[in-house]
C-alpha cells in the first residue's frame, strides 16, 4: 500500500467510525443544540482526533525514523542505516534514502583520499623544500658565522656566538618540522621505529610518552601504515595542546584481524568539547583506510584515541584468539 492510499484508510477508518456512531446511537442534536448535545457532540470530537492522531503516528512512524537517522547522519562515521519498512511507499523512500547513503559515503571516501593523497604529496615537497633550501642556507649562514667569529674582536666574537647558537636552533627547528611534514623514518625503518620515535620526541616537551609496541603485528599496506602514524602523531599533538597532561600510553598491539593503535592520556578529558579539525582529519583518514575509529574518555579519565586497522591477510581470521596490549 502506498503512502496515500495509507494515510487514506486511516482517515477513511475513523469518518466510518464518526458516521456509524451517528447512524446507531441514539444521539440527536436540536436546533439551536443544547448544552448536554453539544458537550457530546465535542465530546465525540475530540475523541475521534484522538484515535485519527494516533493512527497516523502509527502509520507514519517509520518516517518519524527516517528523519531522525537523516539528522544524525555523519559521512565521517559511515555504516549508519535504516531498517526498510514493509510498507511500499515508505519502504522505498528509505531504500532510496539507504542507497543515496551509499553512494555518498563511497565518494566521500574517494574525495577524502584524494585530497589527503595531494595533502602528503604537498608535504613531501615543503619537507623538501625546507631540507634543501632553507637548511642548507641557514648551513651556509653557520659557517660564514663561524668564519667571522673566528678573525672578530673579543667583545663582537661573543655576539656572533649568540649570534650562532640563534641560528643553530632555528635549523634544528626546520629540521623537526621537516621530519614532521614527511615521516622518513616510517619509510626507511618501519611503523614500530617511527612510532618510537614519534614518542621520543614528544617526551621532550613536557610530556612523557611510554610507548608499547606489539613484537608480532602483522604485515600492514603503506597506506595503513601511514593512517596509523598521522593519527598517533594528531592525537599526541591534541593531548600536547589541549589536554593539561603528564603521561601519555602509546599503544600498538595485535588484535583478531588486524590491529589497534590506542593514545590514552591522563589530561582533563573533552569535556563535551565539539570534535575540531584535528579529531574530524583523524576521522577522514580512519575512513580512507577502512579503519574503525573512536574517540572518547579514558577508562581513568583523560582522552582515549582508539583506531583498529584491519590487515589484508587477515581479512578471514577474524575468529582467532585475541591477544592482550601490552600493559592491560
Amino acid at each position: 500500500m502506498s503512502l496515500f492510499w495509507r494515510i487514506f484508510v486511516l482517515n477513511a477508518v475513523v469518518l466510518s467510525a464518526a458516521t456509524a456512531l451517528l447512524i446507531f446511537t441514539p444521539v440527536t442534536v436540536s436546533t439551536p443544540a443544547r448544552p448536554g448535545e453539544a458537550a457530546v457532540v465535542f465530546s465525540g470530537l475530540a475523541v475521534l482526533l484522538v484515535v485519527n492522531a494516533a493512527l497516523l503516528r502509527v502509520g507514519l512512524a517509520p518516517l518519524s525514523r527516517l528523519t531522525r537517522t537523516m539528522a544524525a547522519v555523519d559521512l565521517l562515521r559511515p555504516g549508519r542505516r535504516l531498517a526498510e519498512s514493509g510498507n511500499a511507499g515508505i519502504g522505498t523512500l528509505v531504500r532510496t534514502f539507504n542507497t543515496m547513503l551509499e553512494r555518498l559515503e563511497a565518494e566521500r571516501a574517494a574525495s577524502a583520499g584524494r585530497a589527503l593523497s595531494a595533502q602528503e604529496e604537498e608535504r613531501r615537497r615543503i619537507a623538501q623544500e625546507l631540507h634543501d633550501e632553507v637548511g642548507q642556507t641557514l648551513t651556509a649562514v653557520l659557517l660564514e658565522l663561524k668564519r667571522v667569529a673566528d678573525h672578530a674582536p673579543s667583545p663582537v666574537r661573543e655576539e656572533l656566538h649568540e649570534v650562532q647558537e640563534s641560528t643553530r636552533n632555528s635549523l634544528d627547528e626546520i629540521r623537526r618540522i621537516a621530519r614532521r611534514l614527511r615521516p622518513g623514518v616510517l619509510h626507511e625503518l618501519g611503523l614500530t621505529s617511527a612510532l618510537r620515535s614519534l614518542a621520543t620526541e614528544f617526551s621532550t616537551r613536557g610530556l612523557t610518552v611510554r610507548p608499547r609496541i606489539g613484537t608480532d603485528l602483522p604485515a600492514l599496506g603503506d597506506d595503513a601504515e601511514l593512517v596509523l602514524y598521522r593519527v598517533a602523531q594528531e592525537g599526541l599533538t591534541n593531548t600536547a595542546r589541549h589536554a593539561r597532561a603528564q603521561a601519555v600510553e602509546l599503544v600498538l598491539a595485535r588484535v583478531p584481524g588486524g590491529v589497534e593503535l590506542v593514545v590514552r592520556d591522563d589530561g582533563r578529558g573533552l569535556r563535551g568539547a565539539p570534535e575540531g579539525a584535528g579529531i574530524r582529519g583523524m576521522r577522514e583518514r580512519a575512513l580512507l583506510a577502512g579503519a574503525d575509529l573512536v574517540v572518547g574518555t579514558a577508562p581513568g579519565g583523560g582522552t582515549e584515541v582508539r583506531l583498529r586497522v584491519r590487515a589484508p591477510e587477515m581479512g578471514a581470521t577474524t575468529d582467532a584468539a585475541p591477544s592482550r596490549i601490552p600493559g592491560r
